[in-house]
């Protein structure tokens, strides 16, 4: 399963629920998938988005917030998860899209394959839960419907050849829209 297909089956499930995207082909291929006014693209700040969506949950606390991260951001900011996991935001998925690489900057390796994102997940109080295919995903995000979080969802992706195109909304555009979804 790649991360494009992986991000069409979560948002079908999650419908019009806020989405934070991690900057790179995250934001890419959910913008091309599925682009509302509910999703705050990241353009930049690399790692940062899961720290976006608890301040997000945290003043949202009716709202369910996905963050959506790639392996390799969220291995750049590794302490926003201990910050969430001592939060315990009840309203916060954690999706982490893990392809053993920083594939928008060239493919490099995370070391994801030998770094156990779930396990320092279950060890900073996330409900942790890895898909590694569309059968498995769907079955999880079924289950979380009535979980309360934080819950950490790794999806196992392949890397992907066709590179999403970029997003054509200003981040001015992004933000204000954003902020106005917030309060409807």
């Amino acid at each position: 399963m790649n991360r494009k297909k992986a991000i069409s089956i979560i948002i079908k499930k999650i419908k019009k629920n806020i989405i934070i995207s991690a900057n790179g082909y995250n934001s890419r291929d959910l913008y091309a998938t599925g682009d509302k006014d509910t999703n705050f693209y990241m353009i930049g700040s690399m790692g940062l988005a899961s720290s976006i969506g608890l301040g997000i949950a945290i003043k949202n606390p009716k709202k369910r917030i996905f963050v959506f991260d790639g392996d390799g951001n969220i291995l750049m900011n590794l302490g926003s998860m201990t910050t969430i996991g001592t939060i315990k935001p009840k309203n916060l998925v954690h999706v982490v899209f893990d392809n053993n690489s920083h594939e928008s900057t060239g493919g490099q390796s995370t070391n994801s394959e030998i770094i156990n994102l779930e396990k320092i997940a279950q060890s900073v109080n996330y409900k942790t839960f890895v898909a590694g295919n569309k059968k498995r995903l769907e079955f999880i995000l079924n289950k979380i419907k009535s979980e309360t979080g934080p819950i950490f969802l790794k999806v196992k992706i392949s890397k992907t050849s066709k590179i999403g195109s970029r997003i054509n909304i200003d981040p001015i555009i992004i933000k204000d829209r954003f902020q106005k979804s917030l309060i409807q």
